[in-house]
């Protein structure tokens, strides 16, 4: 490990110690194998999660087949929870890679890799080529970024959107009029498809931040050449064609997207997503680590020093924190709502950084000392708790939302996991007098080894929250058989069998879909879902075979049903049983 450090630290150089193109070269190889370890590598080895990846993937796989991307569908149900964008993007690498795993998590990975290009050109603009640099490493190193990257999810492309809006607006009010002009229409457009991918919040963020920091840089009057006519033209022209196209198709989503799906979701606790008000300080200190360690000192300094430092430094804090405030404020609360944050974070920690390489005796090349101390204190006490877990794998299954019996999976897999942890307790001292490249190289490899290394531990995880294995425990079926669900779907099962299948529900709940609960409360139920009233009419009534998926805890109900068809039950996983039932 110490060898590994020591060779990156004699490959990073000054950006005064060889000027020119070659300098930049290594900085951009460095950071381009960064990214590539951080977000591609082994990204379609660990199974699709639930609820979210497996919904995701489905959702996309049958706008692939339909061929249909103005109205997503989930199981065939029109699903419009979120806009069509991102799951175009998912359907395309489906179509170009086949039904996988890797070809679903390639569109996060790519946005994920713009996202850290963008911060990179940014800086390189605005700093130097080694804040660029530092700027892109840290955030390909940010775990609240790096899970976002590899996860078929919405969020990074929002976040890769809302940044460049924000670029964008702060750079429009850099230059001559001229320049201004086309920044501020680049920034409108990047706003709108912000929102296509993710509705209203697309344009909130980065009109939230900018709003907030134009006055305090003393730019007061740039308000009114933010929402000059043109750029407001330019953000509906965008918007618009699919807002329309929608309300067309589904005449109750114009409330349903601006006042269920947004007003709602922040103002009240309806999407059993409430968190306390401190939960992103959490979020913040644990998902942003180990760069969290130098975060309030970046933030401090930047603010103290906001008239002699560039203005962008100034925009980040005010980013970090305006974002941070804005979502606890909200009533509805995920990790992935404050993911544009890490840009601005990266940014403030890599200025710190900096700083620090410039005068190594100076303040911020000591605060870079006490976090390479206070990560080697971190790893002793993670190290602590792994070793304790290892042999008491049953407390983790609550906290991780999987069965104990999955939970006892942890226990083989926990030998490298110590082993790193004791690694980077030991190195975190061992660059405590070095120079603050080695304490650099030390930070930005622990989260990226972290992952990497612990695969196995991540997949007893990933492994029980999945439909992978439930769908492949599924026997070949006879021709014309309907797979179905009783009061139970498992997200990424339809993706997995390439087929959607029959739900007996009571509510529709299981489908984990706002707007087809939404839309079932006023409109008749679609033919592939079934009242669990009506349950025992519509087996019936079925004149072919049928699979039918129970949960475990209701064994009694499938043996009731098929011992009068004289149907085998088979146990599919520790949570699912199974049975073909014939026709009557």
């Amino acid at each position: 490990m110490s060898r590994l450090t020591a060779l990156l630290e004699s490959r990073i150089e000054s950006r005064h110690s060889v000027p020119g193109s070659q300098s930049e070269a290594k900085w951009i190889l460095i950071v381009l194998a960064v990214v590539w370890v951080a977000l591609f590598f082994r990204l379609g080895d660990l199974p699709l999660e639930q609820p979210d990846e497996g919904r995701n993937a489905e959702v996309a796989r049958e706008m692939k087949e339909s061929g249909v991307w103005l109205v997503p569908t989930y199981n065939g149900i029109d699903y419009l929870d979120k806009p069509a964008f991102y799951f175009k993007a998912v359907a395309l690498a489906l179509a170009a890679f086949g039904d996988s795993e890797t070809a679903a998590r390639i569109p996060s990975a790519l946005f994920a890799t713009a996202l850290a290009a963008l911060t990179y050109a940014f800086c390189r603009r605005l700093y130097s080529l080694r804040t660029a640099a530092m700027a892109s490493i840290i955030l390909a190193t940010t775990p609240l970024f790096l899970i976002n990257g590899r996860t078929i999810i919405f969020d990074i492309a929002l976040a890769l959107f809302t940044t460049a809006a924000i670029f964008a607006g702060y750079l429009a009010e850099e230059g001559d009029e001229k320049s201004r002009r086309r920044w501020y229409l680049l920034g409108a457009a990047a706003a709108g498809l912000a929102t296509l991918v993710k509705g209203p919040v697309g344009f909130l963020v980065p009109t939230l931040v900018l709003l907030i920091y134009y006055p305090i840089a003393g730019k007061r009057a740039a308000w009114k050449r933010f929402f000059a006519p043109l750029n407001v033209v330019i953000f509906f022209a965008v918007t618009l064609p699919w807002f329309v196209g929608l309300c067309f198709a589904h005449r109750d989503f114009a409330y349903y997207g601006l006042v269920e799906e947004s007003f709602h979701r922040f103002t009240t606790t309806a999407f059993h997503r409430s968190k306390p008000f401190y939960f992103y300080g959490i979020v913040v200190l644990g998902m942003f680590l180990p760069w969290s360690l130098l975060l309030v000192q970046s933030i401090v300094t930047t603010w103290k020093a906001r008239r002699a430092n560039l203005r962008a430094d100034l925009l980040c804090a005010v980013w970090l924190v305006a974002v941070v405030v804005f979502f606890s404020l909200s009533k509805s609360k995920m990790p992935g709502y404050i993911l544009s944050t890490t840009v601005a974070a990266a940014i403030l920690v890599a200025r710190l950084f900096d700083r620090a390489l410039a005068e190594p005796a100076g303040r911020d090349a000591r605060m870079t000392r006490y976090a390479a101390m206070a990560l080697s204190v971190i790893c002793l006490v993670a190290m602590s708790a792994v070793i304790f877990l290892s042999t008491h794998t049953e407390l983790l299954a609550r906290p991780l939302g999987i069965p104990v019996e999955a939970a006892a999976g942890f226990k083989s897999h926990t030998t490298i996991a110590i082993i790193m942890l004791a690694a980077f307790a030991v190195l975190g001292f061992a660059v405590f007098k070095l120079k603050p490249m080695a304490r650099f190289a030390t930070l930005a490899l622990f989260p990226v080894l972290l992952v990497t290394v612990n695969f196995n531990l991540l997949n007893v995880v990933f492994s029980a929250k999945s439909a992978r294995t439930l769908a492949h425990e599924i026997p070949a079926l006879p021709p014309k058989t309907e797979l179905a669900c009783l009061q139970c779907f498992p997200a990424g099962l339809t993706f997995y069998r390439r087929h959607t299948a029959t739900l007996i529900t009571k509510d529709g709940g299981e489908l984990t879909s706002n707007y087809i609960l939404f839309n079932l409360k006023t409109n008749p139920w679609p033919s592939n879902m079934v009242p669990v009233a009506d349950f025992d009419r519509w087996l019936a009534s079925r004149d072919h075979p049928v699979y039918l998926v129970v949960r475990a805890q209701d064994r009694t109900r499938l043996e009731a049903l098929a011992a009068p068809r004289a149907a085998a039950i088979q146990q599919l996983t520790p949570q699912y049983l199974g049975a073909l039932l014939p026709p009557s």
